[in-house]
């Protein structure tokens, strides 16, 4: 009886382990199962930032390679404007450079009676003094002064130096060639609006200047750098029409034809 009764008391102590083991193994997978869960929801939380930071930088440099595209076009645009703006300016410095060039070839040709000195600007004189006799000596002076600081370069000393002449010699024979050559001294500043009201009153105030061929053309100049085209076309039209002959008709004619492949 007593060992019968150790068997049954062995056989439940064995049983009892077994569960206490069977219930340590469920824990520690049950353990395992969640770390594994865990690890699975961070590795998936770990990706989806990666493509939200992949997709913000993909973003970013889409927006930065059209920043790049509008850029390059806007520097494309601007060296174009370049371009045409150096092409203008050489086209007024050749211009004037050879208005200079002709006053100064005639001044060889002019007459020793008109009392011409040194400067480009004694030719101008001798050519008013041949139909309207010579200026004085002062109004020379102050001329010749204004007109080489223009010839120079020196534009605002020029500008100042023809404006105090009109003023003090406003009925001077030089008049009309210092309202013109006062017009250039806004006109190589690129000053046009200032310009174009200059040469228009030397055609309205000196109708049979010299210089009004050469003002015709400044003022189509002007309204082509202004953009009134329609101006532009009347004026140079109409220097070419009236003096035919002229170094002016030939410009007009040469600026015509720029503005006609231009589509103005």
């Amino acid at each position: 009886m007593k060992v019968k009764k150790y068997r049954i008391m062995t056989l439940a102590l064995v049983s009892m382990l077994a569960g206490c083991a069977t219930d340590s193994y469920t824990v520690e997978d049950q353990l395992a199962a969640e770390q594994a869960s865990l690890s699975e929801r961070v590795d998936g939380i770990e990706r989806k930032m990666d493509n939200q930071s992949l997709l913000e930088m993909s973003r970013k440099l889409d927006a930065m390679e059209l920043e790049v595209r509008t850029l390059r076009g806007d520097i494309e645009s601007l060296q174009f404007e370049l371009q045409g703006l150096n092409s203008r300016q050489r086209d007024q410095y050749v211009d004037i450079d050879s208005r200079l060039q002709g006053l100064e070839s005639g001044r060889a040709a002019a007459p020793a009676a008109a009392g011409a000195v040194a400067g480009a600007g004694v030719a101008t004189a001798a050519v008013s003094a041949q139909t309207t006799g010579p200026a004085s000596a002062s109004e020379q002076e102050s001329y010749n002064a204004a007109f080489n600081a223009l010839k120079d370069g020196r534009y605002e000393q020029a500008a100042t130096a023809f404006d105090e002449f009109l003023k003090t010699y406003p009925g001077s024979n030089l008049a009309d060639n210092a309202k013109y050559w006062y017009g250039e001294t806004f006109y190589v500043r690129r000053q046009f609006t200032e310009a174009l009201s200059t040469f228009q009153s030397v055609v309205k105030d000196y109708p049979d200047s010299r210089k009004t061929p050469d003002a015709l053309l400044k003022i189509g100049y002007c309204n082509y750098e202004l953009q009134q085209w329609k101006a532009a076309r009347v004026a140079l039209t109409e220097a070419s029409q009236r003096f035919p002959d002229s170094t002016a008709a030939r410009l007009a004619e040469q600026r015509l034809q720029k503005m006609q492949s231009e589509g103005h």
